[in-house]
This record gives C-alpha cells, structure tokens and sequence, in this order.
C-alpha cells in the first residue's frame, strides 16, 4: 500500500511531461505538414559536381 504513495505522483508527474512535451511540440509546428515528409524521400537530389583541380 505504501508503494501507491510513491507510483500516483511518479505516474502523475510523467502524463503531465508528456503533455506539456506534446502542446509545446503542437505550437512549435511539428504536426503542420504531415504528407510532405514521407513523400520527400522520392525526389532526387540535385548532385552538384566539383569542378576538377588541375
């Protein structure tokens, strides 16, 4: 029983981290474009060439 008095504030401290990680990462802009990102992977890179040292 006594376990309970340590694990309810441990539990409520972690939810509450997680939630405040969670708002803070929505007002960042984290979730703003969601469909761009996988599709990025698709596109080619542009590869720049050195030009050659004589």
């Amino acid at each position: 029983m006594s376990v309970l008095y340590i694990m309810i504030p441990a539990a409520l401290v972690l939810g509450i981290t997680a939630l405040v990680a969670f708002i803070l990462s929505l007002r960042g802009g984290q979730y703003d474009d969601l469909d761009t990102p996988p599709a990025r992977m698709l596109f080619d890179d542009e590869v720049k060439k050195k030009p050659r040292q004589p």
